[in-house]
């Protein structure tokens, strides 16, 4: 997997966190975010004013991480067309956005699509095929 880190951050789950990643070029960012209870990762472009948040997608829920007392390194990393974000949790890979397909995915496939969205409107499933995305 070929990525541009741009943010990297040990943590423990349930510990309120955020960590947040601008593409090296553009107007994209990625933001993980730990709030105490869930983790969500979040696809925003600067371009869009009104509302630059664009997707979301669910993580974790800190209720069912059995080993929470256990520090985690979160990296979010670019593609090289600054286009795609993918967060990493201990090098493994739980989220990936495509700006330009305008897709979220996820391995816990939630939440689903909003009937007013223009993202991820087929849902957030997860798709190993995704990870070529940065090949």
């Amino acid at each position: 997997m070929a990525i541009q880190v741009v943010a990297e951050q040990e943590f423990l789950v349930g510990a309120p966190s955020v960590l947040e990643g601008r593409a090296p070029g553009g107007s994209f960012a990625a933001v993980f975010e730990d709030d105490g209870d869930t983790g969500y990762f979040y696809a925003l472009d600067a371009n869009e004013q009104a509302s630059p948040l664009q997707d979301a997608v669910h993580i974790y829920n800190v209720a069912n991480v059995s080993d929470r007392a256990k520090p985690v390194c979160a990296v979010i990393g670019w593609s090289i067309d600054n286009r795609k974000a993918v967060l990493l949790l201990n090098d493994h890979p739980h989220a990936i956005f495509d700006f330009d397909k305008k897709r979220g995915y996820c391995r816990t496939g939630f939440p689903p699509p909003k009937p007013e969205s223009e993202w991820s409107i087929d849902g957030h499933a997860w798709s190993e095929t995704a990870i070529e995305l940065f090949e």
